[in-house]
């Protein structure tokens, strides 16, 4: 039997700030920019909400695909919705990213429970993977088999690095209960990894 850590998913580089953000702004903080454009957001500048909704869209979309599977795109744009929606709520614009991986996550499960309810699981998206396209299908072919809980559980530990506290405050559940299924789907992924 192979013991070999499965290379689930990979934390990706920060997103880099807009270009229109003056260097010394950013130099020392790379969320600086995304921080400026949140309190000019909130002010009423359409063009700065442009600008940070195309600078959350790839760090959404990418959170989305391993939950919400084949909706991905739907739970991409309600995510976007509810970041829309909440952002005059939002006090500190430093914990930009913070918030919205909440509200993301939540939204992703939310669409990939419903789309669970009304059809079953489809395709997962296209998503670059590191190392072979065998490897991706595996992953893929894997992931799509788990529950969107557990896509969950493992999206926030593997993909955000999120400890178990953090993970279960993102999610809304009691630690314990993220440990039980974040143990669960590492289970299930594991006994699903083809030898």
């Amino acid at each position: 039997m192979n013991t070999a850590r499965v290379p689930l998913l990979q934390n990706p580089p920060l997103p880099q700030p807009p270009p229109q953000a003056r260097a010394e702004d950013t130099a020392e903080d790379p969320w600086a920019a995304a921080a400026l454009l949140v309190r000019a957001a909130q002010s009423g500048d359409a063009l700065a909400l442009n600008d940070l909704i195309s600078l959350l869209t790839p760090y959404v979309a990418r959170l989305c695909r391993p939950i919400a599977l084949g909706h991905s795109a739907d739970a991409t744009q309600e995510a976007l919705i509810a970041v829309f929606q909440g952002l005059p709520r939002l006090r500190d614009p430093r914990t930009l990213y913070a918030w919205v991986r909440t509200i993301t996550v939540r939204e992703a499960v939310r669409v990939a429970r419903r789309a669970e309810r009304e059809t079953p699981v489809c395709e997962f998206d296209d998503v670059a993977w590191p190392g072979s396209p065998e490897l991706a299908v595996d992953v893929r072919d894997v992931l799509r088999r788990l529950s969107s809980e557990h896509r969950a559980a493992l999206v926030l530990r593997e993909l955000e690095g999120l400890d178990e506290r953090s993970a279960s405050e993102v999610l809304n559940i009691s630690c314990g209960t993220m440990k039980s299924r974040l143990h669960r789907a590492r289970h299930s992924f594991r006994k699903a990894w083809p030898r």
